[in-house]
Order: structure tokens, then C-alpha cells, then sequence
């Protein structure tokens, strides 16, 4: 097995940003130090339109499986650094090619280029000189110019030559919080932590937004609620996820007796809650994991009246989705099998059996001006929601609500599908 020295990370769109390009490359310089916390031997080498990363020991696999989650890099590739001196490229290139499993490639070509002006042969020379006796060395090798099925690429700085052929894929986009804050609504089920995923790619930071309903839910429900921002948190570096106590709207809603209306009565409810968090926490938009028709309450007419409670941007990365596209990219982000564990049922009193697809917004606005303490129980709701702040390799920090002892007793979402 090759020992590999250190890790190429290349950017992607970032490169194209002009004037702001080196305030994007300082974000994902710390998203990569943020994430190198496990691995105190790596050290990190900025470069313009790079980032190289020092293993000094570190294993190369799991060091590059944990990068692959910085947006704003498009790929990693492992590098073996060898002298600038000729006979030790020739030497290093050599063993390169002969740890490269057997049934892999046939066929090769070297990319030389020579970023060091100074060393004494041209990249086109060193193409020749590096592959000649790499031939001699494999003989069942052939060289392929225009499609091999390996290319070593060697670069020859005056610090030190640089060998590697894998180009890993890694996250692209744009690195987090570039693009500002937002507050993902955060449910148990496969849409919203695939949305959450989506909007940290596209440059936003996220804090989650989660409602739980005791003692209709169990604390099964806030675990896996727990689990997946601790997936998306693996992308971030760290993820703060607030506890929404919901019980007692749900059941002043429940209580008018509109059936038919109770999923929009709540979903507008809990987007006022979001829009106050967004508000305290410097947050400039709300993110949902809402596909257009997936359910009723996601139908044009519904997601109008809806998103009417927020005059902070609604941003849904998933509107024009289908279901098997948003399942993909659940498991290859690798929340899918916790979202899809069977716990984020809330109480099914809650749900009823012929939601509207069509609601109207002045009947909906009726029945919250008819419901007088309303407005003071999403006060105390944000009030009292508990605040956990959550990395990928450390114990969760809660920060009780300021009424509570800490101690939240489950968690759940009415309906999965929407957030």
C-alpha cells in the first residue's frame, strides 16, 4: 500500500469570484482546520487556488474521507513528495506505479509540469524520462496518450516534487457561510436534513429547527433528531440545533376543530417560531425541505398560504425534486437510514385524514386572529426552546431553556414530509 505524504484539495467554483476569491478561500481554509481537529499531526499549506495538507503520519484514507465533506472543494487527490532531483523522481515514480493493484490499469501516461523554472528539464522532457522507465519497470504496462486508464501527474516545485494519479470527488459548492445564515426546519424524515445539505453547499451556514410535541412523542424521536444533525454537522464543523416545545399549540389548534386545516395552522405556527429564532440568532432566512406535490400540504395554493407567515426569505433547495432524487442523495449523504427509522411520528390526533390542498388565507387568518392566546404561546415557545450545539467528534453542549432544567423529554415532527 502506498504511504502517501499529504492531500491535494482543489477548489471549484470559488475560483471564478474575483475580488471576494481569497475571503472564500480563508472559509475553507477553516472549515478544513475545523474538520483536522481528530488529526493533530496534519498540517495545512494554503496555496493560491489550493489547499495542501501535511499528513506527518496521519492516515491518508480517513483524513481524505472526513475533507471530502468541505464545500467548496471539488476533489482531493493523495500526493507522494519525492526530492527535485531527477533519479528521485524516476525512483519514487517507480514505486508509485508498483503498489498500484495488478488488476487495476493497463494503460498510463505521466503529466509532468514544471511549476519549479529552475529544475533542468521541460515538462514535455519529463514526460519521456519519468514513463521510460516506468515501462521498463511493469512491462504489462502500455502508455495511452489520449485515454490511459492511469495518469500519473508529477509536479516539480523547487520544495519538492509532487506524484499522484487518484482524484477523489469531494463536496463542491461554495465553502459554508459564505452565502450567509439560515434556520433549517429539521425533521426525522429524508427531505429536510437532504435540504439542510444542499443550502450548507450552496455557501449557507445552518442552525436547526426542531418541534417536539411530549408526551405524544418518545425520546426515541429526539434521538434520531440528534443523529442526523450530527450527520449534517460532519459538513460544518459544528451545527446548533434549538428544541421547539410544541405541545401546547398543537393542542390549542386541534381544538377549533378544523381538521382540514390543522397541517397549515401548524406550519405557519411553526414558521413564526423560526422567523423569531432567525431573529435572535442573525439568521437571514428559513430553509424546508418542500417538494412541490409530494403532499397536500406542499401543493402551490398550500405553500402560498403557508409561507404568507414569514417575511423572511423561504428558501426550499428541494421544490422541484422528485422522491428519487432526494432518496439518492439522502444516502449518499449518508442520512437516510436514520430518517427513515420509525420514530418521527408525532401523535396521530394531530393529522387528519383529508388535509386541504387548496387552503384559504383569509379563513386561515380568521381562525388565528379567533385564537387570542396564540401569540403568546409562540413566545413561549421560543422562550422556552432548549438549544444543543453539536460536532462530529465531541459530546453535545446543551444550553437549557431559561425556564426548563435542561431535560427535554421527547421529540417528534407532525409531519415528516414537510421540513
Amino acid at each position: 500500500m502506498t504511504s502517501y505524504d499529504m492531500l491535494l484539495l482543489r477548489f471549484g467554483e470559488i475560483t471564478i469570484k474575483g475580488k471576494n476569491r481569497s475571503r472564500f478561500e480563508k472559509a475553507a481554509h477553516a472549515h478544513v482546520k475545523s474538520l483536522l481537529k481528530p488529526y493533530p499531526g496534519a498540517k495545512i499549506i494554503r496555496e493560491f487556488g489550493r489547499i495542501y495538507v501535511e499528513l506527518n503520519g496521519e492516515p491518508a484514507g480517513e483524513v481524505s474521507e472526513s475533507l471530502k465533506h468541505v464545500f467548496g472543494i471539488t476533489s482531493i487527490s493523495p500526493v507522494i513528495v519525492a526530492p527535485s532531483r531527477l533519479e528521485d523522481i524516476v525512483s519514487a515514480a517507480k514505486d508509485f506505479i508498483g503498489h498500484v493493484p495488478a488488476d487495476r490499469p493497463t494503460t498510463f501516461k505521466v503529466n509532468a509540469r514544471r511549476v519549479w523554472k529552475e529544475f533542468p528539464y521541460g515538462s514535455l522532457e519529463m514526460n519521456r524520462l519519468v514513463g521510460g522507465p516506468i515501462l521498463q519497470a511493469a512491462p504489462g504496462l502500455k502508455v495511452d496518450v489520449h485515454h490511459p486508464e492511469l495518469e500519473l501527474r508529477v509536479e516539480i516545485r523547487e520544495q519538492g516534487t509532487y506524484l499522484y494519479s487518484e482524484v477523489i470527488p469531494a463536496a463542491g459548492g461554495f465553502p459554508l457561510g459564505t452565502n450567509g445564515k439560515a434556520m433549517l426546519l429539521l425533521s426525522g424524515g429524508i427531505d429536510s436534513p437532504v435540504a439542510g445539505w444542499s443550502a450548507m453547499r450552496r455557501g449557507l451556514e445552518i442552525e436547526c429547527v426542531h418541534f417536539h410535541s411530549y408526551p405524544f412523542t418518545s425520546k426515541k424521536a429526539e434521538e434520531k433528531v440528534i443523529d442526523l444533525a450530527k450527520v449534517l454537522s460532519r459538513y460544518a464543523g459544528q451545527v446548533k440545533l434549538h428544541l421547539v416545545p410544541f405541545t401546547e399549540i398543537q393542542t390549542s389548534l386541534a381544538a377549533t376543530g378544523q381538521d382540514n386545516l390543522i397541517i397549515t395552522l401548524m406550519r405557519r405556527s411553526m414558521l413564526r417560531i423560526a422567523s423569531l429564532l432567525a431573529e435572535r440568532n442573525g439568521a437571514l432566512a428559513l430553509v424546508t425541505g418542500d417538494s412541490l406535490g409530494q403532499v397536500a400540504s406542499q401543493t402551490l395554493p398550500s405553500m402560498n398560504v403557508i409561507g404568507r407567515a414569514t417575511e423572511l426569505p423561504l428558501l426550499r433547495p428541494l421544490v422541484m425534486s422528485d422522491k428519487d432524487e432526494i432518496i439518492s442523495l439522502a444516502k449518499k449523504i449518508g442520512t437516510f437510514d436514520l430518517s427513515i427509522l420509525p420514530y418521527e411520528d408525532c401523535c396521530t390526533l394531530f393529522v387528519p385524514k383529508s388535509p386541504t390542498t387548496n387552503p384559504n388565507l383569509r379563513i386561515i387568518e380568521k381562525i388565528e386572529a379567533a385564537l387570542s392566546s396564540l401569540n403568546e404561546q409562540i413566545e413561549i415557545a421560543v422562550r422556552d426552546t432548549e438549544t444543543l450545539v453539536i460536532k462530529p467528534h465531541e459530546e453535545i453542549v446543551r444550553t437549557p431553556a431559561d425556564n426548563s432544567d435542561g431535560n427535554i423529554a421527547g421529540a417528534g415532527m407532525i409531519d415528516s414530509n414537510w421540513f
